[in-house]
């Protein structure tokens, strides 16, 4: 998992390429909570919320990337 100082250092391409790991990640984990075999539900939590602050900071580069042209 990482930070939201560590994700504003990378760049969109980055962003959406770990966007999309957290979230195959997170879809693994659900389905191993529907089938009773997860082992930390805590992690589902911890996900969602990398899954949130990624979003974020794409939003905000997004934003800026606007706000520039």
């Amino acid at each position: 998992m990482s930070k939201a100082k560590e994700l504003r250092e990378m760049n969109e391409e980055q962003l959406n390429a770990e966007l999309k790991q957290t979230q195959q990640e997170l879809f693994r984990l659900r389905f191993q909570a529907s089938t009773e075999k997860l082992d930390a539900p805590s992690q589902l939590r911890k996900l969602r919320r990398a899954i949130a602050r990624i979003k974020t900071v794409l939003h905000q580069k997004s934003q800026t990337s606007v706000e520039s042209n």
